[in-house]
């Protein structure tokens, strides 16, 4: 329990150093998008492909990755029913609305809660894989198709292998798999870019955090509390349900399957949104309730979970 606490600890005081950084402007306006970018195409790709290259090939394909997709599935099937059936919003707002409800931020805050809370950096990296090869994927298919998206079919399918995340991701895949033995001399320098990945990631979060307004009026609060719900409440009861019951999983295992699934709604979504301008309120809202409920939720979990 001492352990956890730490972990919050640590993750809070940097993203902490992160809103002062937002607040004072000390690095000017265009500071956290090059953060981002810096992040995205050259730390995060270094950190996974280490990761995984040194992971256990049963690490990474195990029940609790099952556990994720399901919670994550049933969270989109509860938002995207309500939303088409009860709240006749159109296909897109419910794909993104579904998208806020289930899609985890299994990179920027599952990663340092994966290092700090959990002990394994690791244990994130297949959710990050199985979002960006297959929920993705379906999800932006659906938008190409129903928001008149400027993208082909063909783009949007081969989206995965254009990512610089997945790249290294991949290839840490089969550097565990085939059991390739890489000299420390290589894999060094990708471990000291890596390292930078996660000080980075939560800095940024900070950075975004300062003046951020949420749940105005005429913005879909309706949705943003759903989604909020179904990402705090359900994905994390689901996952406990699925552990516990279905896959048999106990002690640091099941804790695990139930923190993944309380991790707070990934930016990507955010990102999906602007990109064919539909629900991006919803998605930002739900991004930052999420994120800053989500360490309570996690807590909770940790003190329920032992």
């Amino acid at each position: 329990m001492t352990g956890v606490l730490i972990g919050f600890a640590i993750i809070a005081a940097i993203i902490a150093t992160g809103y002062v950084v937002g607040r004072v402007d000390l690095l000017g306006p265009h500071a956290q998008p090059v953060i981002a970018k810096l992040v995205f195409f050259v730390l995060s790709p270094s950190l996974l492909f280490t990761i995984l290259a040194d992971a256990k090939v049963s690490d990474l394909f195990s029940p609790i990755l099952a556990v994720s997709l399901l919670s994550a599935l049933a969270a989109f099937a509860v938002f995207g029913f309500v939303a088409l059936v009860v709240w006749r919003r159109r296909l897109p707002e419910a794909v993104i609305g579904s998208l806020a409800s289930g899609y985890v931020n299994a990179n920027n805050i599952g990663i340092p809660v994966s290092l700090y809370v959990l002990g394994d950096a690791s244990y994130s990296a297949p959710v990050i894989l199985l979002q960006l090869l297959i929920v993705a994927p379906v999800a932006l298919g659906i938008l190409d198709v129903t928001s008149g998206g400027g993208a082909s079919f063909g783009r949007v399918i081969t989206q995965p292998l254009r990512n610089p995340i997945i790249i290294g991701s991949t290839l840490g895949v089969i550097v565990s798999v085939t059991g390739i033995t890489i000299p420390d001399a290589v894999m060094e320098p990708f471990r000291i870019i890596g390292a930078a990945a996660v000080p980075l990631m939560l800095i940024s979060y900070g950075m975004s955090l300062h003046g951020a307004r949420i749940l105005k009026p005429g913005t879909g609060r309706k949705d943003v509390v759903l989604a909020s719900a179904l990402k705090l409440l359900l994905m994390p009861a689901m996952a406990w349900l699925l552990g516990h019951f279905v896959f048999h999983l106990e002690g640091h295992e099941l804790f695990v399957a139930v923190a993944l699934a309380s991790l707070p709604t990934a930016q990507n979504v955010f990102n999906f949104a602007q990109r064919y301008g539909r629900g991006s309120i919803v998605a930002r809202d739900t991004i930052l309730i999420t994120t800053v409920a989500s360490m309570p939720v996690l807590l909770a979990a940790s003190v329920l979970l032992r």
